[in-house]
């Protein structure tokens, strides 16, 4: 049987079992928002053109050390 008693630090309650075991996970947490969402296309976008810029730059290093496009596969 578990049982709730409020928590003297926080606004959240804490969750007791028959043993004496505290949960203090057992509440929901509160959802988060961001309150500058407007820059967050551009970003993605920014970040997936370096990240394909690495992969190719990788592709090209693998290709002039092994002669091949991808190692142990073509």
């Amino acid at each position: 049987m578990t049982t709730s008693t409020p928590s003297l630090t926080a606004k959240k309650s804490l969750v007791v079992t028959e043993y004496g075991k505290q949960n203090m996970f057992a509440y929901e947490a509160p959802m988060q928002l961001e309150e500058n969402y407007t820059n967050y296309p551009e970003e993605a976008e920014k970040t997936n053109g370096r990240w394909a810029m690495i992969g190719f730059v990788s592709l090209m290093v693998s290709y002039v050390f092994t002669g091949q496009v991808l190692p142990g596969v073509f």
